[in-house]
């Protein structure tokens, strides 16, 4: 095994220029969410340029490269949509430049979450350079619509194309380290019903907004008392927006709505954090569901699913988080760091509805996920192509 991680260093080495270089061609192609045409084709190209054994696009615009036929599946995950940029005025550089430079590559999507797959094509390089030949399956895929809807995508891979894998490498940025889990998270509406009457006669009325506004201020009270876990740390929740609506601006308004993330540690439930706010709200006319995704993807399929994401971890003895700790151990020559993410990932699908067992590893610092002025180190893309092209001589060993 030694010389196969001398050889596999030595090729992530001096692959960088080509990993750093695709990661630019990712980056200067924008994406968001349901608009990820562009890139996957490019994604696409640069698996067949690698010599992948088969690179296609599902009905969903997900791109599945494949190297090897074996029984036994390892997939490594990465999503290619990312957010928008927000105020140009927060980035010191042009968010798709995609400019290589002080040992950086910067620009949209770098850290969240295309450096994972410039990685991963490159680990696919260097086992095909490699000759690996196992009884192992290896599938390498951008998966679309992440940033509105995590996880809908591998509900589609795993129910659709038939695949199901397993282990899953989510190539997510972790700074290097090896995430087990996450928090899962929900989206909660909760409308209110009130009756309009004349502004000048308010009593006359029953305001929406006064009975959405307690129901806030007992949510806020609520955030402070949720469960916590040893892991994953604690529950939380949070009014990410409040709509009203009434007759005119001289009336009593007769709707408002509320929308609620909130945050599920180890033990809560979809069906528990639905219960907490239905029991804030039963003195009032109130309606209390779980929000519905669904979209149409740049391929034109519509598809959807409940935004509930469930919690998800899987135990530091789990047999693949020992073969990944090994990897790191075999191919940096140092004992890595387990940790979990402070985001969702496509974990909830994979791991929180159908039971994969699956962990983290990319490159960048996940501070930088959705901030002004995102950069990936490129010696981050090196170590991450070198552990993903040694995970896979592990696994099949």
């Amino acid at each position: 095994m030694d010389e196969i991680l001398f050889k596999i260093n030595e090729l992530a080495e001096n692959y960088v220029d080509y990993t750093s270089g695709n990661l630019s061609e990712l980056v200067k192609t924008r994406s968001l969410s349901a608009g990820e045409k562009e890139v996957a084709e490019v994604l696409e190209r640069q698996m067949r340029d690698a010599g992948f054994d088969e690179v296609r696009i599902d009905k969903l615009g997900n791109v599945i490269g494949r190297i090897g036929n074996g029984k036994k599946i390892l997939v490594f995950d990465g999503h290619i949509d990312t957010v928008d940029t927000g105020n140009l005025a927060n980035w010191s550089f042009d968010p798709f430049s995609g400019e290589i430079r002080d040992g950086f590559v910067h620009g949209r999507g770098t850290v969240d979450q295309k450096g994972g797959p410039a990685a991963f094509v490159t680990a696919g390089r260097i086992l095909k350079e490699m000759a690996f030949d196992s009884d192992l399956t290896i599938y390498f895929t951008g998966t679309v619509m992440e940033e509105d809807c995590d996880g809908l995508c591998w509900k589609y891979i795993v129910e659709e194309e038939k695949i199901r894998p397993d282990w899953v490498v989510i190539t997510e940025p972790t700074n290097l380290n090896i995430y087990r889990g996450q928090r899962g998270r929900m989206e909660i509406q909760v409308s209110f019903r009130g009756i309009s009457s004349h502004g000048s006669a308010p009593e006359r009325g029953k305001n929406a907004i006064y009975l959405a506004s307690r129901a806030c201020l007992e949510i806020e009270k609520l955030n402070e008392r949720l469960k916590s876990d040893d892991f994953l740390g604690k529950g939380s929740v949070t009014i990410s927006e409040f709509v009203s609506g009434s007759p005119s601006l001289c009336a009593v308004a007769d709707y408002a709505r509320i929308h609620l993330d909130r945050r599920l540690t180890w033990g809560e439930t979809k069906e528990s954090a639905v219960a907490e706010i239905r029991e804030i709200v039963k003195e009032m006319d109130a309606e209390v569901t779980v929000f519905q995704y669904e979209e149409t993807a740049y391929t034109g399929l519509r598809y959807g699913m409940e935004k509930y994401y469930p919690t998800w971890k899987i135990e530091e003895d789990h047999p693949f988080v020992i073969r990944a700790q090994e990897a790191f151990a075999g191919i940096f020559g140092k004992e890595p760091i387990t940790d979990k993410w402070t985001f969702s990932t496509n974990g909830v699908t994979i791991n929180g509805y159908y039971g994969i067992p699956c962990i983290g590893f990319g490159p960048g610092n996940e501070v930088l996920a959705h901030a002004p002025d995102e950069k990936v180190p490129v010696s981050d893309l090196i170590a991450a192509s070198a552990f993903y092209a040694a995970l896979a001589f592990y696994i099949s060993e």
